[in-house]
């Protein structure tokens, strides 16, 4: 490969099945049926198709008659995209907490540029896995990744060995890993298009790579050679991330359900912290808190308040996080959760912080020169996180109290 790709470290993330997944999950008489997703109407198109169902020839964006003719005992299910743009909030928060710069392509895949992270996280694997791992213990859901120097490689990569596999391509295996591949695997490449370049006796992508301009340029004229280099995998683009950032979260799937409303809060206390240095490392405010509440059962639960003036304070989120913990406790009680989540939205550019302005409703009041404290307080504690990782200190009120 050439100097071009330079040495980024880029991953690229796809859902398994995503819709058709998420409704294996939700209703487990589902599992291991043939799934399709979609209207049953007469122009009704396939939106997802489960693992099961495509081995009868099921694929997306295919008509729904022609599909139930493939498979006549197919499970059709409509539609839940709201449902599904929800699962995908989740599934780009876990994003986020390895590396700000992530490009979202559709609700069920990105790219990521991890290389920033790399110092603080481990190697590129490393952090595919426990972006799998995430997802999995969040979501109940699998995800392929491709791990690759740039994204066209990373894009390819993750499809390789679907479902939940995990794809590794240097720059010294590419050809390797490339070279034997079917062309209709190259992105971009249209079905018309790549019919005629097999017609022209080109099946793979060593062929493509080495095909003289007589064979090519009659298919592609002017960009011969730019498909030429794609399928030597050069590629120099950049991962660009999303421009305006809607909202910065952390949440935890517990491995057991927590009932304890004071386990409960030291969580929800983590969770803040987690959330308050993230909108602080991007250089942000918020004045919308939300705490999203799962039960056992799936049942899922967000409560939000909007406060002036605007803060990155942990100090503060945290407290707004917890009257709203407090209030869903007292009107659910006893009830186990499985997942707990805060969030920070309507997001607007950090400026100097006025110290002596009113402090949001319903939060503790602090003295201006309390303010100012845990204003140096959360300002020591990222400088120290960001020197010696995440985990090198906790706040004392997010440890549970054992008495």
């Amino acid at each position: 490969m050439t100097s071009a790709t330079g040495d980024r470290a880029i991953l690229h993330v796809d859902m398994d099945a995503f819709y058709a997944s998420i409704e294996q999950r939700d209703d487990p008489s589902l599992k291991g049926r043939p799934v399709i997703v979609g209207g049953t109407g007469g122009r009704g198109v396939v939106a997802a198709a489960s693992y099961e169902v495509r081995k009868f020839g099921v694929h997306s964006a295919m008509p729904m008659g022609a599909a139930l003719r493939l498979c006549p005992h197919a499970v059709c299910v409509n539609p839940r995209i709201q449902h599904y743009a929800s699962v995908s909030r989740e599934i780009f928060a876990i994003f986020h907490e390895f590396t700000p710069v992530v490009q979202g392509l559709s609700l069920d895949e990105a790219f990521l540029d991890v290389t920033a992270s790399l110092a603080l996280m481990g190697d590129a694997v490393s952090i595919a896995r426990a972006i799998k791992k995430r997802i999995n213990q969040t979501t109940q859901l699998t995800a392929s990744v491709g791990v690759a120097p740039n994204k066209l490689i990373a894009k390819i990569a993750s499809d390789v060995h679907k479902p939940d596999g995990l794809t590794v391509v240097t720059r010294d295996n590419v050809h390797d890993v490339l070279d034997k591949l079917s062309v209709r695997r190259l992105p971009g490449l249209g079905r018309k298009t790549g019919a005629r370049v097999e017609d022209a006796g080109i099946h793979t992508f060593a062929q493509l790579r080495t095909a003289s301009d007589a064979v090519l340029w009659p298919i592609f004229g002017r960009d011969t050679k730019r498909m030429r280099e794609r399928a030597a995998g050069i590629d120099d683009r950049a991962v660009e991330p999303d421009l305006e950032e809607k909202s910065i979260s952390a949440e935890d799937t517990f491995h057991n359900d927590i009932g304890d409303p004071a386990r409960l809060q030291s969580e929800l206390a983590r969770l803040a912290d987690r959330t308050s240095t993230r909108v602080r490392k991007s250089g942000l405010v918020t004045s919308c808190v939300t705490v999203k509440i799962r039960r056992a059962d799936f049942t899922t639960y967000t409560r939000q308040k909007r406060f002036t003036p605007p803060t990155n304070d942990t100090q503060t989120i945290t407290s707004v996080a917890r009257g709203l913990l407090v209030t869903w406790i007292t009107e659910n009680p006893g009830v186990k959760v499985r997942l707990l989540g805060v969030g920070a939205s309507q997001l607007t550019e950090a400026e100097q912080l006025d110290l002596f302005s009113a402090p949001p409703a319903n939060v503790a009041s602090n003295t201006p020169h309390a303010a100012a404290n845990t204003s140096r307080l959360d300002t020591a504690l990222d400088a120290i996180r960001q020197k010696f990782g995440p985990n090198a200190l906790t706040r004392a009120g997010n440890l549970e109290d054992k008495d």
